[in-house]
């Protein structure tokens, strides 16, 4: 397969892998399992998938011949693991508050949150095509929320508190992912930080679905499932991908996740969603490709 083509379809698929997650834990929620069932479960399988990747290629004499001293010690991937456990209770409870819809456009605000944290921590100052995606996206989620069809009595405040705190909190992931633990290779920093996400969870949440048999019904399933779709697939394709085709690239084919998520909801879920709301999303998507047109034009 073309070397670029290959790196294209492995970030789609990523995206894609992203965007299908939230409708498979609206499904769990609707079998009666708990926020800390579901998001115990994909930490704990995600976390042990990670781990038996990572044991397995460690044992081959290409990554052994590769293989480095981190600068960065294992103690700080965890602590920087633990945004990650933030994201899944947050946006799950989110998910579970809200249409799975409105929920993952909750989600996105995450684009202007991690342009104004980039101003406030390292005094990175944005550009002009940088506060043009920022109201696109503010006046692009008004429309694909439903704001602009309803009142704002008829919205779960508290779901929409979660889903914004999930998007601080994945805009700080990026902005730690992004510095710290690049000399580690993909899976074993990928581990790392599940595993710190893990332990918060548990902390949060005591794993009790491994003890009371939940997993000997549908639990083990949905846990496999999220963790494969949520945790596995979507690092392991952006870690080979984003390499192949570069960063603005990448992004732009990132957004696949918000119109796959949204379709989920209307085709699986039966959520409505209006062309008007249709319209919020192609506003938000342009917002993602805005700020990338002058490296896209570069590479």
């Amino acid at each position: 397969m073309n070397f670029m083509l290959k790196g294209i379809l492995l970030v789609f698929f990523g995206a894609c892998s992203f965007g299908i997650l939230s409708t498979f834990v609206k499904l769990a929620y609707h079998e009666g399992y708990t926020l800390g069932d579901v998001t115990g479960a994909q930490a704990f399988f995600g976390a042990v998938i990670l781990w038996v990747l990572f044991f397995f290629q460690s044992r081959t004499a290409g990554y052994k011949a590769k293989a480095i001293v981190p600068k960065t010690p294992w103690w700080k991937m965890i602590i920087a693991g633990t945004c990650t456990g933030l994201v899944s209770i947050f946006y799950y409870q989110c998910v579970k508050l809200v249409p799975n819809s409105v929920a993952i456009i909750l989600l996105m605000q995450f684009i202007w949150m991690s342009i104004l944290m980039e101003y406030l921590i390292f005094k990175k100052k944005p550009t002009g095509l940088q506060l043009l995606a920022i109201l696109l996206v503010l006046g692009g989620t008004i429309l694909a929320s439903g704001m602009a069809e309803t009142s704002i009595e008829s919205m779960d405040l508290k779901g929409i508190g979660f889903g914004l705190l999930a998007a601080i909190c994945y805009a700080g992931f990026l902005l730690l992912s992004g510095r710290i633990g690049n000399e580690y290779a993909p899976l074993q920093k990928s581990a790392l930080m599940i595993t710190g996400a893990c332990i918060l969870i548990f902390i949060i949440f005591p794993p009790t679905f491994l003890f009371n048999g939940a997993l000997n019904g549908s639990l083990l399933k949905w846990g496999l499932i999220i963790s494969v779709f949520g945790t596995v697939i979507p690092p392991l394709f952006y870690a080979e991908g984003v390499p192949r085709i570069g960063t603005a690239i990448s992004s732009i084919l990132s957004a696949a996740e918000l119109p796959v998520a949204v379709m989920m909801a209307g085709f699986v879920l039966q959520e409505q969603v209006s062309f008007l709301r249709w319209v919020g999303v192609v506003i938000i998507l342009s917002a993602m490709v805005l700020p990338n047109l002058k490296y896209l034009k570069r590479d």
